[in-house]
Parts: structure tokens; sequence; C-alpha cells
């Protein structure tokens, strides 16, 4: 049955390894941790048992770029899916989640805060809820990178459903310690399985070099490595002063970064995948959900603060199983940054209070009032208006969000959605009373049909304004008349980060912060800033044994292609050219001296560069020496 669904839905034969084993575990009931390395199919580890077992899967999921390409991708291929995230209205959400609970939906995703509500607790014992499958599973487990306090909340809710309902969590990347953490923090049954599959790519190069002029560093490998590339850096300024920069040099480049409104991504990311841009210069916020599977080369051209955010960026890179390139350039002063950012990036006590007092006068939230609201939120316009330091208050909401206060979503686009309230006979009723509004209620239904009654349906207000013979902005303000009427539901578009309060508003000098779980969080994050440290600068073991010895998984074998590998097989040629070329130079140069030309091509004519290295050698060791007219002799 789960390879006719594969073949059904997704149009493969088989499966790939290890994913037959995860979907089997699920479906005999074993609790399970899949851990599979990015771009290795985790969303199929769920999707395929999910729709063997019927009924519903909810899937946890933190980040929601991922979750709304996760959602299109289902319902491109007929299957009911729907997402729960900030930015949506209460009558959205509450139509989504009666659609869950009338068995209209086989899958739907929301974020961990979600599971808390109460909107969603009512609706949840009628939901025929058979799969609970935990994304990014990494985050419930505060050794983890990206540690989301919610997440410790799932047991809990996983408590209230039937005993027989199974359970998957699924992961990219996790260290021995927090595989073991996650199992705890989930309260697997004794039965559970854990798989692996190798973090080992054996088509991908790892290397680190130290330079003082990184970015001609940068230019030589592209040069060199033909085909599509990523450079990560760290802050939106620097993605368009490098993508100039390397246009300026003759190289395809454009720049990517949360801050660019949905049309300038979609834009972006459009050409690169077509091979219309070569070089995309990024933040962190570029690559996920998007796979492209040719990349040959990704430059890290600022240092990650972990490994594991390291290794995910640097994966992306050769997904066809093709060779491809991992090059992390660093100086000695990006190593000292790594530091100071993490000293910024624990705002002492009053720096948390004094923000989380701005965000509640900003939004006009009394002490002990409840909000369940979205916000567009602007951090740089937010910093000014509260008349504080704009990285202090970028770093504090971090905090503020990892304690569970807040929720502070990356930009993202969310199309206008509209949906009739009003019964069928009610709104041709009030076309005929208000014919102001009759074409535009005429078009919706002409457009979309009868399915505006039963759920929200996406709109475009410049496409309707054509139809209509009218401008834009006159159906938004309909449509913004309409709402407020309540003959429709009208959710206009959005292309900015939401922020939403998660509990009661404290009284910031009672803000109930959690000092010593940010102590912790505070030392596992220079554990991982040391990690990167090390890793970067070790010069005598193989990258991707240094990875996988990260991640809890021994190799004997080098990899033979990271920097170190190359460098150690380098030497041992030289060593070999040395022993077998060093007493041909000395018998011939013993005879008469010669030009190092000469005695290349008498040696070896086909391999003159390796004999020429040889007698550099020599030179630097003082075993042979120039005449003035340029011809080498044995040294006196």
């Amino acid at each position: 049955m789960i390879h006719q669904l594969l073949k059904q839905y997704w149009g493969y034969d088989q499966f790939r390894p290890l994913q037959e084993d995860i979907i089997r575990a699920v479906l005999q009931g074993h609790d399970t941790l899949a851990l599979l390395p990015t771009g290795g199919g985790k969303s199929i580890c769920f999707q395929v048992p999910a729709l063997a077992l019927g009924g519903l899967c909810v899937v946890v999921s933190p980040l929601i770029a991922l979750m709304k390409d996760q959602v299109e991708q289902l319902q491109q291929r007929g299957i009911a899916a729907a997402a729960l995230y900030s930015g949506m209205s209460a009558k959205a959400i509450d139509l989504t989640l009666e659609q869950a609970a009338q068995g209209q939906l086989q899958f739907l995703y929301l974020s961990p805060e979600r599971l808390r509500t109460e909107l969603f607790l009512a609706r949840a014992p009628r939901m025929p809820i058979k799969l609970l499958a935990i994304d990014e599973a990494h985050c419930i487990s505060q050794w983890g990178y990206d540690f989301r306090p919610p997440y410790l909340q799932i047991a809990d809710f996983r408590a209230t459903l039937p005993a027989d309902t199974r359970l998957i969590a699924v992961t990219a990347t996790a260290t021995e310690q927090v595989k073991l953490d996650i199992q705890e923090k989930l309260r697997f049954k004794p039965d559970s399985r854990v798989f692996q599959k190798s973090f080992a790519r054996a088509n991908l190069s790892y290397s680190a070099f130290e330079e003082e002029n990184k970015e001609t560093r940068m230019l030589k490998i592209l040069n060199n490595v033909r085909g599509t590339a990523v450079v990560y850096v760290r802050n939106r300024k620097r993605t368009q002063q490098i993508a100039e920069w390397l246009s300026r040099q003759g190289i395809s480049a454009d720049f990517y970064h949360a801050g660019l409104n949905h049309t300038q991504r979609a834009h972006k990311q459009d050409r690169w995948i077509r091979n219309q841009t070569r070089v995309m210069v990024a933040t962190n916020a570029f690559g996920m959900g998007i796979d492209k599977p040719d990349v040959r080369v990704v430059v890290h051209l600022d240092l990650p603060d972990s490994l594991e955010a390291y290794y995910q960026e640097a994966g992306r890179g050769g997904r066809d199983e093709q060779k491809a390139y991992a090059v992390a350039l660093y100086e000695q002063k990006d190593l000292q940054e790594l530091d100071r950012q993490l000293a910024q990036s624990y705002p002492p006590a009053e720096q948390l209070r004094a923000v989380y007092q701005a965000l509640a006068n900003h939004y006009q939230l009394a002490v002990g009032a409840e909000s369940t609201q979205s916000f567009s939120f602007d951090v740089a316009d937010f910093a000014k208006q509260a008349q504080l330091n704009a990285s202090m208050v970028y770093y504090s909401l971090k905090v503020l969000q990892d304690e569970g206060f807040i929720q502070l979503n990356d930009a993202f686009f969310s199309p206008s959605q509209v949906m009739l309230l009003l019964p069928h006979q009610d709104t041709y009723e009030y076309q005929l009373k208000q014919p102001t509004f009759e074409p535009l209620l005429s078009g919706l239904l002409r457009t979309y049909g009868g399915v505006l009654y039963q759920q929200f349906c996406r709109i475009s207000e410049a496409q309707l304004a054509t139809q209509l013979r009218t401008k834009t902005a006159i159906v938004v303000q309909q449509l913004q008349y309409l709402h407020q009427q309540g003959i429709l539901s009208y959710e206009q578009q959005k292309d900015s980060p939401q922020l939403q309060f998660l509990t009661i508003r404290y009284a910031a000098d009672r803000l109930p912060l959690n000092h010593q779980r940010l102590a912790e969080r505070k030392a596992v994050a220079q554990e991982k800033i040391a990690a990167v440290q090390h890793y970067m600068q070790h010069r005598q073991r193989c990258r991707t044994q240094l990875l996988l010895e990260y991640f809890g998984e021994v190799s004997y074998q080098p990899c033979e292609i990271c920097d170190i590998c190359l460098a150690k097989r380098k030497a041992a040629s030289a060593s070999e050219d040395y022993g077998l070329y060093s007493p041909q130079i000395k018998a011939l140069l013993s005879a008469e001296p010669l030009s190092a030309q000469v005695l290349a091509q008498r040696i070896d004519a086909a391999r003159q560069e390796r004999v020429m290295a040889v007698v550099r050698q020599m030179l630097d060791e003082g075993l042979l020496q120039l005449s003035p007219s340029q011809q080498l002799m044995l040294a006196t």
C-alpha cells in the first residue's frame, strides 16, 4: 500500500534509503525518531504513513515558510492540507479548525505555540488525529541550536490523544545529547525506534581557509568551479554589497534576505532556480523550502554560529549526488566576532524588560490583557520609535521568543483571501439593495464560484479590478467595507514579519524570566561557537570525520576530497616524488650544470611540473644552487 501511495502522489517507484523502514515503524505503532540530512526526504516519512492510516495528521513545525511550502505541495497533489500561522484572521483559523474537526483535512500544520490555544484545544477532541508528526524536532531540546520552549508541551498534548495515535519526530541535525533529549521530552514509549542516515556526503567536498582577502579567494573559487552557487553572509546590507561586487567582476549574481517583499523574493528565486542568475548572495533566510539539486558550490563568507547551521547550509550543495564544494572563508576577526555576537545574543535582564515594556506600549496592551491578534512588525521602525538600539532590540526579541512570551515570524507572503459570510439568498438580496457593490459580488461569484460560501479563496484584487474595469484601490476599499459590514471576510495580503503575544501582558518588572535556563542556553551556545572555531582552524583530521564526530557518528574512513585529505595526499605525493627524483637530479648535476627545463625534460618529460617541484624543494634545502648563468648545480 505504501508503495502505491508513493507512486500515486509523488510519482516515485521506490523509497530512498531508510524511508521505508521509518514508515513501517510508524505504521507498526512504534514511536519513531528519524534523522535524515537536509534534502533526505524527511516529509515523506510522515506524509506517506499519514495517508495510509487515514484520518488527520497534525504536523508541528516552527517555520511558516516550510509549513506553507509543504501545504502547497500537498494541495498540488490533490491532498487536503491546511496550516495555521500568525497573521491569519480569527475567522480563517476558526474555519480551518472546524474543517479539521469534521474530517475534511488530511494534514493540519501548526506551530507548537498553537497547541496551547483554547481555540485549538476545544476542537482537538473532535479531530480524527491518527498521527502526530514533529518537524524540526531538535527544537525540543535545550541542547539543540534552535530551542523552542513551547515544544516542551507537545507531550502533554499527546497524552490527551487516543493511545493508538502514532508519533514521529524528524530532524536533519542532532547530536547524541539532542537525540536522547528529544525522546525524553516527547516521552517515547519503551519500544521506540531511532533511524539515522549517515551524515556523510560522499560527493560534497568540505574546506575551510583562513584568508586575508576573502572576496578575492571567493572569486577564484567561483571562477574555478562552474555552475550554480550560494554565498552566505550574516547581514542584509552585505548581501547586496557582495552581489554588486561579483557583478562588477563579470559573474551573474543577485542578493536575497528576509527584508525583501514577496514579489522581489519570488523573482530572485525564480531566476536563480532557472539558472538565469548564477550566484545568490544571501543570509540564512535563503534555502528553506528551496530544492535546487544542481548547486555546485556553497561559500560561507561569514561564519554561522553552530555546526548544525553550517551543515544544513553547506548541505544545499550537490543534492543531485554530483560533485559539489562547501567552502568556509574566515579571518581571525571572524572567529572573535562569534564571541562578540554571543555576548549580544543574551542581553541583561533590564534590557529584556525594557524591550518588553516598549512592545506593550507600542501595541497599547494593559497589564493582564491577553491578545490573540498578530501584528505586522518591523524591527527597525519599532526600535526607532522606542528610541532603542536596533541590534539590542533584535537580540532581546529573540530571547523573549525563546522564553515563550512572544512569537516573531520572519516576513512571509500570505495572499489576499475572501469568504462570503451570508447565505446565498441573503447575498443576492444585499446585491439588489446595494447596487454599488453588485458588480464586485457578482465578479467574485463568477470567478470563484459557490466555494466562496464554504471556505476562504485566494483572490487577486488587481485581476478583479481589470474584470470590473475599475481601479485596484476601489476594489480593496469595497472589500474592506463589506468586511466591516459582515457581508464577507476579507484578509488582505501580508508580506511583513508578524508578532504575537503568547501570554498575558506582564508588568515588565515582574516578567518571569527563567534566569537558570538563559544561563544554560548561553553555555550551550558558547559550546557550539567553540565547535565552529575548532572546525575552522583544524588542520589534521578529515573535515567529514570532524562533522560526523560532532553528530555522534564514528567514521574511520577519510573522505579523501576535503581540503585536509587533499593536502595530505599532496604531501604524500610530494614525498614520493622527492624520493624518486632527487637521486636522479643529483646524478645528472654531478656530471654538468643544467638549466631547470633541460633537467626536467631529461628526467621525466611527461611530469616536468613534478620534477620542478622537487627541484624547488632541493633549492630551499640548500642541496642545489644556481650558477651566475642561472644553471642548476650541486651546492658546494
